[in-house]
């Protein structure tokens, strides 16, 4: 191990972007996977999903090092052995949460072992080395009008661009592609990687695991189940859940409720993780890959489409015009033909959100262009079921969110000939972008926390029956907070996240007044206070200690109150404007640093410096070293001088 595998990726990304768009494929990655400290990088980052901790390289045994080089050896050998992805026997590298198996079992236990197994660790390595190495290649090249499962994008990322660059669009064109992108075949994944990357070595180990078929357990998806049988199993589930887990030495610790709890509210468009052969995590670039070809599609659709009218109050020359300031109000213009006709496209995953400025006819043609491009490139058709056209007045979800349309009446003041100030009422839209309550109840009922959908009624939240009431409430907290942000761009914020905050408090009040016996929630609220902050007790015995006391002494935890208790302490809506050029960060740093490696780019930089008579970092320093030597002879020289007058 020589070369810091940090400094080697960070080269490759910086190589990559450094690329002009034109350019041939990637030619040589082989030379990245014949470097060993990539794999012991590669090693870590599959130890911290499996065991939950991040060794450090140096904490690395031996042993393993020697079996993740003989891995390395069996990647990079020659095309005529491949590397076997999911075997389950004869593996080169365990895992570290692995338990040594010395006991001697029957042929049966063996086979049902096999079966059950989950995917060896070493794929996870040789995944994650792939994933280091082709997700730089492919970056560059994806469109900025994808949000899924790229670094530098979420969900928050899509509903700003919606907020910002959707405004003025009346139809709506939803699409769901996820029977396409779960159906892709293996030319077709091939196909689309071969643009980017034309290196033999990483197209034949990505050819391998598409390829090699996935062993598929015992009780398979399409053999029937009699009923005793499910009544049985339902049982044995029951059991396991209410039996308490001792974990393992290295086995990892299993997400918190209020985590597991928030991952529930996950909407469907981010549930959607694509998997294939045995890409396992790679199988999401690999989608974003064949799904590009969509998006530059659409992009060159959007430019085709776009017809200006300078009668229009909004995109009267210029495509990239910003529609409006999403705080203030957008005119609604007049009918007619010579309405500027436009579109926009966002994806996020396999489900696509089109905007269309113009006719009916235009989504409905697009619709049909959709269908055949799909059926071109892919091989898969879609139905008109999964593409829905929606005006913006009937309200169009996205991300769990509602795009919809306010008419406002605002009150214009201008100054008229002779200075008089003139005062008239104008018609004109907001978009809307609001936190679907629907959906939110659905969750929650899906999760067992209330029953009911119009008049929703919360229920105790029994998974926390036995946590005392600072875990409890510690735990909800989070999960408040964690919903807070991701309603932070929805115009309805304080509704949506004060009837989140509802439903918990009356949960853990009905939760309380089981466990100590309060028979009602206006006991626990009347003893607890509104917050649930004041210590609730099993005791009615006057010679136990005072909470007080406990705290003090250190024998109890200290209790936070549920937050959010008040409207008045819930956040407002987040309205800062979102660039229509937004990069991510990590690209705005990788450009900036590719810009100064220029030479030429430099030395306009300081022609540029000299002609404003600015100065550069460079020289103030020097200035200021100058000055001081200067200060430092002159008080040398006031010293020699008082000497000699002296003497």
């Amino acid at each position: 191990m020589k070369e810091d595998p940090i400094q080697v990726c960070s080269d490759l990304w910086v190589r990559c972007f450094g690329r002009p768009a034109d350019a041939p494929p990637l030619p040589n990655l082989t030379g990245f996977l014949k470097k060993f400290d990539l794999w012991v990088l590669a090693y870590q980052r599959a130890c911290a999903h499996h065991t939950g901790s991040f060794p450090r390289r140096g904490a690395i045994h031996l042993p393993h090092l020697r079996s993740l080089l003989a891995l390395q050896s069996s990647v990079v050998a020659s095309p005529r052995r491949p590397y076997p992805w999911g075997a389950s026997t004869h593996l080169l590298l365990r895992s570290p949460a692995d338990p040594p198996s010395t006991r001697p079992i029957s042929r049966r236990k063996f086979q049902a072992l096999l079966d059950a197994a989950p995917p060896p660790f070493q794929d996870r390595v040789v995944q994650e080395l792939l994933l280091l190495l082709l997700e730089p290649a492919f970056e560059p090249r994806f469109s900025p009008k994808s949000h899924a499962f790229r670094p530098g994008r979420s969900p928050h990322t899509a509903l700003r661009t919606l907020r910002s660059h959707f405004a003025g669009y009346l139809w709506f064109l939803k699409a769901d592609l996820t029977s396409v992108a779960d159906g892709l075949g293996t030319d077709v994944i091939l196909r689309c990687v071969e643009r980017g990357v034309s290196d033999r070595k990483v197209l034949s180990l990505i050819k391998s695991a598409l390829r090699t078929p996935v062993r598929v357990g015992s009780l398979s998806r399409d053999q029937e189940v009699d009923r005793l049988t499910k009544k049985r199993m339902k049982r044995k589930m029951l059991r396991k859940k209410r039996k308490k887990k001792v974990l393992n030495e290295n086995e990892p610790k299993p997400d918190p409720y209020w985590l597991r709890t928030f991952f529930g509210f996950s909407p469907r468009e981010a549930t959607w993780v694509p998997n294939y052969g045995h890409c396992g995590i790679l199988s999401p670039l690999l989608a974003n890959i064949c799904l590009s070809e969509l998006d530059s599609w659409m992009e060159e659709r959007i430019a085709k489409y776009f017809c200006p009218s300078k009668l229009d109050s909004i995109w009267k020359e210029s495509i990239n015009d910003g529609s409006h300031n999403p705080a203030w109000p957008e005119f609604v213009p007049s009918s007619g033909n010579e309405k500027t006709r436009k579109m926009d496209y966002i994806r996020y995953g396999s489900h696509i959100l089109v905007g269309i400025r113009g006719p009916r006819e235009d989504a409905v043609e697009l619709r049909k262009a959709l269908i055949e491009f799909c059926e071109i490139s892919y091989g898969l058709r879609l139905d008109n079921s999964e593409i829905e056209i929606e005006h913006i007045t009937r309200g169009i979800e996205f991300l769990d969110h509602v795009i919809c349309r306010r008419v406002i009446h605002p009150t214009l003041r201008y100054t008229g000939t002779g200075g008089k100030i003139i005062s008239q009422k104008g018609v004109g839209t907001l978009l809307s972008v609001t936190a679907s309550l629907q959906q939110c109840i659905r969750k929650f009922r899906r999760l067992e926390l209330v029953k009911g959908d119009k008049d929703p009624e919360p229920l105790p939240c029994t998974p926390m029956l036995y946590s005392g009431q600072a875990h409890t409430n510690s735990q909800m907290n989070k999960f408040l907070e964690t919903m807070a942000d991701w309603y932070k761009y929805a115009d309805n914020r304080k509704k949506v996240v004060g009837f989140c905050a509802y439903v918990i408090r009356s949960s853990l009040a009905k939760l309380y007044a089981a466990r100590y016996r309060l028979k009602s929630r206006a006991k626990v609220y009347k003893i607890a206070s509104r917050d649930l902050s004041h210590p609730l007790s099993e005791t009615t015995r006057n010679d136990a200690p005072e909470y007080s006391d406990l705290l003090r002494m250190g024998l109890v935890d200290a209790i936070d109150g549920v937050q959010f208790s008040h409207m008045s302490l819930i956040p407002s809506c987040d309205y800062t404007p979102f660039p229509r050029n937004w990069v991510p960060d990590h690209e705005l740093v990788l450009r900036e640093y590719i810009k100064l490696q220029d030479p030429k780019f430099f030395c306009e930089l300081h022609k540029s410096i000299k002609q404003q008579e600015l100065s550069s970092p460079q020289e103030d320093i020097s200035k200021v070293n100058s000055d001081s030597s200067k200060l430092d002879s002159t008080l040398d020289m006031s010293r020699s001088r008082k000497t000699n007058i002296l003497c």
